[in-house]
Order: structure tokens, then C-alpha cells, then sequence
């Protein structure tokens, strides 16, 4: 059985890593402010039903979830059902795992999160560009 080093670091929160690559809907039951990090700042923390992890909530994923539910009042999102997916973001200069927002489909699954764009017709690498 293959050891994953995640599991020697268990958190109180959702990480990215406890998705396993899979995109999964939850309902939200409370949002509550936390001290969370090493800084201990407060920041909103989102619980969902069955789940015993919350997920810390960034500015990226409070927007999304107001986007949803069409308001920012944080209490107006429990009920609220959001798809959860691993992806990746930049943060101090380095690429790193999170966890974004998704609305939910009406079957209950995780709607597709948008592919990034895609930019056609590069030049080739020798092509004169003008840079």
C-alpha cells in the first residue's frame, strides 16, 4: 500500500490533497471566523454537511461562493451546496495546490470548472517578433 506523506501531516482543514483528484459537492452549514495559520490571523472558515474538515476561505473563493448564492452575507450561504476541485495557484512565486469553487449542477455533481483559454497560432520560436 503506498504511503502518502500528507497523512503524516494531518490538518484541521481542508487541504487540497484530502480531495484525491476528485471534484465533490457539499452543502455548507456554518461559516465562522477562525484563527487559522501560523500568524493566526481570523479568516471565514466554511463547514459542510457529513464533512468534519472545513475549508478556509481565500477572497477567490468567498467571491465565487457570493457569485453563487448572489450575496456576500456569509450567513445566507448555509444551505448553500458547492462543488469543491483541486487545481493550482501561484503564491510566492512558486506553483501550489487549492482548492476552488464550482457551482453545482442540478444532478447534484460539481459543475466543470471553465478549461483555461487557450491562445492560438503562436509564433514559432525563431519567427521575427519584435521583443
Amino acid at each position: 500500500m503506498a504511503r502518502n506523506f500528507n497523512d503524516s501531516f494531518p490538518s484541521k482543514y481542508l487541504k487540497a490533497s484530502d480531495l484525491g483528484g476528485q471534484k465533490v459537492a457539499v452543502q455548507i452549514t456554518k461559516v465562522q471566523d477562525e484563527q487559522v495559520g501560523r500568524e493566526k490571523q481570523e479568516k471565514p472558515v466554511a463547514y459542510f454537511r457529513g464533512k468534519q474538515k472545513g475549508l478556509v476561505l481565500n477572497k477567490t473563493n468567498c467571491k465565487k461562493i457570493a457569485a453563487i448564492t448572489g450575496t456576500p452575507d456569509m450567513d445566507a450561504w448555509v444551505g448553500v451546496s458547492i462543488g469543491l476541485y483541486e487545481t493550482e495557484t501561484e503564491m510566492d512565486g512558486e506553483t501550489v495546490a487549492c482548492i476552488r469553487i464550482a457551482a453545482v449542477q442540478k444532478d447534484g455533481k460539481p459543475a466543470t470548472p471553465p478549461p483555461p483559454p487557450v491562445v492560438e497560432d503562436f509564433h514559432a520560436e525563431d519567427d521575427d517578433v519584435p521583443f
